[in-house]
């Protein structure tokens, strides 16, 4: 890319130190947690197959606008004031959003369908702004960008002015538009698609904002957990099932941070091509990773409220579905970034597939403790081979 003039509002990446995260992008996280609630109460209220399907396409609004604004300040420097005021906006309109999110199918669809587009196109615009201040070529791809998510924001509109069925096909339509324009590189008629090599991105910065997501959808699910045990009087059964939460997290925070959090950052590092692997591991591969704790989130609610009653679909679904959406997730993301199956995580799915034939003869806390030995099974398979891989290489050396 053609390097950009001294007066910019752009990162400088010209050093050999790696950006770090600013405390402003953890102040715009915090509308994230809100929003995370949010969705967790949207689904516990919601426990359908069409109430799933909402929350599912809800997840998707959330994820994208806050991944799109981590790319976005992996250019931009937020230590400048004009990026600051842009954050500021930013999450101005997104706890509007979160706001309006539990309502989105009912009388708030509006609301938070133009919280969610202002924030996607505004923020894009800004950044083809900045571009053009620093002269810089990239201004194109953001062009793209822009145009791209202009065409999903007629559809997230004109959803809102619909109702029902209509409603959530529209905005079907708007998040397939914005979950299949990366991957074709933002194609325009007279402007082509963007390369892997335009996607430029400080690995390590990169990783962590990411990281940070994934503390934040934990530290939700804990408050989730706190808040429900809370309203509910103690017992040996939901005490059980708090320790099977906590266990969960902790676990969860394990598998993901204990090797695939750095081998991601590593890969990002070393790749030829970082906005291809930032694209494919972290935009979309990150996906069932976070569904899968707010999914988990949910479940341990529902252990909580009734620890020994009856684990209908629903139940066992959200308890079951939690953690496999979790490894799922985690699977895809270390092939992608280690180039290997890890069959650990293999193994924890076939362990959540046999407890989910017959989940209505278990109670929901034994469905939850099978769950997290599951969960525990895999990291500690993960940490052994780790070990071992670690011990091999230092007798070669």
């Amino acid at each position: 890319m053609v390097e950009a003039t001294s007066r910019h509002w752009l990162r400088d990446r010209e050093g050999d130190e790696s950006a770090e995260v600013t405390y402003v992008e953890l102040f715009f996280d915090l509308v994230f947690v809100f929003a995370i609630t949010q969705l967790s109460h949207y689904l516990i209220d919601n426990l359908t197959a069409e109430g799933a399907m909402r929350a599912l396409l809800l997840f998707l609004a959330v994820w994208w606008v806050w991944i799109y604004t981590s790319w976005v300040t992996n250019w931009l420097d937020p230590e400048r004031t004009p990026v600051r005021l842009l954050i500021f906006a930013l999450m101005l309109a997104g706890l509007m959003m979160s706001i309006a999110l539990p309502g989105a199918f009912e009388d708030r669809g509006l609301a938070f369908a133009l919280a969610y587009v202002a924030m996607q196109v505004g923020r894009s615009f800004f950044m083809v702004w900045a571009l053009i201040l620093a002269r810089h070529d990239g201004r194109i791809n953001f062009q793209r960008v822009a145009v791209w998510l202009l065409l999903s924001g007629a559809f997230w509109i004109a959803g809102a002015f619909a109702e029902g069925d209509a409603r959530f096909g529209l905005w079907t339509l708007a998040v397939g538009i914005e979950l299949l324009s990366p991957s074709i590189g933002f194609w325009l008629p007279g402007l082509g698609r963007a390369s892997p090599e335009d996607w430029d991105v400080e690995g390590p910065h990169f990783a962590e904002r990411c990281g940070l997501f994934i503390i934040i959808a934990l530290g939700e699910s804990l408050l989730l957990t706190g808040a429900t045990l809370e309203e509910h009087e103690f017992t040996p059964a939901n005490l059980a099932g708090l320790v099977a939460a906590l266990a969960t997290a902790v676990t969860m925070w394990w598998i993901y941070f204990d090797t695939g959090a750095r081998r991601g950052e590593r890969a990002l590092e070393r790749s030829e091509t970082p906005g291809r692997l930032a694209q494919i591991a972290y935009t979309y591969l990150h996906m069932p990773i976070v569904a899968g704790i707010v999914v988990t989130a949910v479940g341990d609610e529902k252990v909580l409220a009734d620890p020994l009653g009856v684990s209908d679909w629903g139940v066992a679904a959200t308890i079951l579905g939690g953690p496999a959406l979790f490894l799922l997730g985690n699977l895809l993301f270390k092939m992608a970034v280690a180039g290997r199956l890890p069959l650990s995580h293999l193994a924890g799915l076939v362990v959540l597939l046999a407890l989910a034939l017959a989940p209505w003869v278990v109670e929901p806390l034994l469905l939850s403790w099978g769950s997290t030995v599951a969960l525990l099974v895999v990291a500690a398979l993960e940490w052994r081979l780790a070990r071992s891989r670690t011990a091999a290489a230092a007798k070669v050396t």
